[in-house]
């Protein structure tokens, strides 16, 4: 595992982070800050805009009101997706690929970091097949392995552990308390209960549609 920790000790500070969308306040002035091994879990209704404001730390969605500072780099500095990994609700995996070809797309230092994470979610039997022949659960976990090859000090894991069972939850709690013991930062929404012990929680509530007069 310790191949995949980033030795950087990160801090993450958001301040009146505010998104309208089609008329609607997604989000109204959000501010909270993390420092070294802190872990966030993002809660609240459907459309309350928790994963609105995963996609805004990750560079994917804009907003027009407020800032944020990672390490002391603005959100929207060159090169900060580097620090970012980022696990939205969809794998993003190539159907037509072998899991391995996936992940190969993102490694930083070739087949030896590809095997290494294979093996920390039990994937290394399903790393020949193609993806699309991989269950619900091996996606997600394939994708939870796209996020180590990132090496990044930030992760931004949006309902992590949809299609899990319990021993691949246990696994997922594993990796993330090391990404925490070595510093990094987590961000997540749930609707159930994560393996991250003594994570701050922010509830956010939902938006009402805005009348226009």
């Amino acid at each position: 595992m310790s191949g995949f920790l980033s030795p950087l000790a990160a801090w993450l500070r958001v301040h009146d982070i505010t998104v309208m969308r089609g008329g609607r306040l997604v989000l109204d002035e959000i501010s909270f800050s993390l420092g070294r091994g802190g872990a966030l879990l993002l809660t609240g209704p459907n459309g309350s805009g928790k994963s609105t404001l995963l996609r805004v730390l990750a560079g994917l969605c804009p907003f027009m009101g407020g800032s944020f500072f990672f390490n002391d780099a603005p959100g929207h500095a060159v090169g900060q997706g580097l620090n970012i990994a980022y696990l939205g609700h969809q794998e993003a995996l190539k159907p037509g690929l072998s899991l391995r070809e996936n992940l190969a797309l993102d490694a930083r230092s070739g087949n030896t970091s590809c095997d290494e994470a294979l093996e920390q979610l039990d994937l290394s039997q399903q790393a020949e097949l193609p993806c699309r022949l991989l269950s619900a659960g091996q996606k997600r976990r394939g994708a939870f392995a796209r996020v180590l090859l990132r090496r990044a000090p930030l992760w931004l894991l949006d309902e992590p552990s949809l299609g899990l069972d319990t021993q691949a939850l246990a696994r997922l709690g594993t990796l993330m308390a090391a990404h925490r013991a070595a510093g990094g930062l987590i961000i997540a929404t749930t609707h159930v209960t994560l393996p991250l012990p003594d994570a701050r929680s922010l509830d956010l509530p939902e938006r009402e549609l805005l009348s226009w007069s």
